[in-house]
Formats: C-alpha cells, structure tokens, sequence
C-alpha cells in the first residue's frame, strides 16, 4: 500500500512539473507571437492538466496526493523558466553609456557582429556616449561581457523590443 501511494505522488508531482512547464512556454510563445506554436502545446497542456487534476479529485481523501500536486506546481514553473533561458527566444535590446568617447567602443561591437547605432549625448557630468545595441536573446550574454571588458563602468539597460521595422537588423530577423 505505501508502495502504491508513493507511485500515485511520483506521478502526480511529475505530472503536474511538465504541465506547469508546457503551460510557461506556451505563455512565452503567446507574447513572442507564436500563436499556432503555443496553440499546438495548449492542446497537449490541458491533456497533461486533465489527467493530473483527475488525479488528484479521485483521491482527495489523501492529503500527500493534494500536497504533490502544490509541489509540482511550483516545481513546473522552476523548469518552465529554465527552459525559456535555455530556449532565449526574440530579440532584445541593450542602451549602453559611457564616458569613454574616445575608445572606439561602438565600432569594436560592431566588430564582434552586434549592430550598434551610437549618439553623443549629455549627462550631469559632460558629453556621454550612447549606444543602441539589437542582439538576439541568446547572445545577450556575450554582448554584456563584451561592454563590460570595453567599459567596466558602462551603464547599461536593456528591454524587449515587440515590433521591428527597417533597418540593419530586418532582414536577419524576418528570415
């Protein structure tokens, strides 16, 4: 009997793990513009939700099946994350400033295949350099090492950009 009980919570737990990290990734895709992607996964995420749940209601006399059910939860959104790091999907982009004009720092990104447009600005304390990087998700990474190791006092911000138009970067993206 405790045999049985353990397996019942083991499949509960992993049950509800890849529902709730099929149900962020579709959340992902959903914001990135992956409609027939995400609704595909939907389609498999409520088959997983519906048996998980399903268990659960049919035993809810033992409490362990209810508490495996929380844990996987939030277990699942744990996994879905990591894999949305893993998967890094779009684009985004990073306004780097800096004091050192004179460094030559946008064309040295350029170099590494970032596209980068850069401005001279002013700051409370003198003239700034201000670049605007899009670098895809996937090598956000490397382009903050690389302003990092040109600059360590850059300061940097980035964000997600949701809609492209022209540009040195349409082309890749559209491919």
């Amino acid at each position: 009997m405790l045999e049985n009980g353990f397996v019942m919570v083991s499949i509960i737990l992993l049950i509800n793990i890849v529902y709730v990290s099929f149900f962020t990734i579709r959340m992902i895709l959903t914001l990135k513009g992956q409609r027939y992607l995400a609704a595909f996964i939907s389609m498999i995420e409520v088959v997983i939700y519906v048996i998980g749940l399903g268990l659960v209601l049919d035993n809810l006399n033992e409490i362990q099946n209810l508490i495996a059910y929380a844990v996987g939860y939030g277990l699942g959104v744990i996994v879905g994350m990591k894999i949305e790091e893993k998967l890094a999907l779009g684009y985004i982009t990073v306004n780097a400033i800096t004091t050192r004009l004179e460094a030559g720092i946008p064309n040295k990104l350029r170099e590494k295949g970032y596209g980068v447009t850069n401005y001279l600005a002013h700051g409370r304390e003198g003239e700034r350099m201000v670049m605007q990087i899009l670098t895809s998700r996937k090598s956000e990474r490397n382009l903050y090492d690389a302003i990092q190791e040109l600059d360590p006092k850059a300061f940097v911000i980035s964000y997600e950009p949701r809609t492209f138009q022209g540009g040195f970067w349409v082309k890749t993206i559209r491919r």
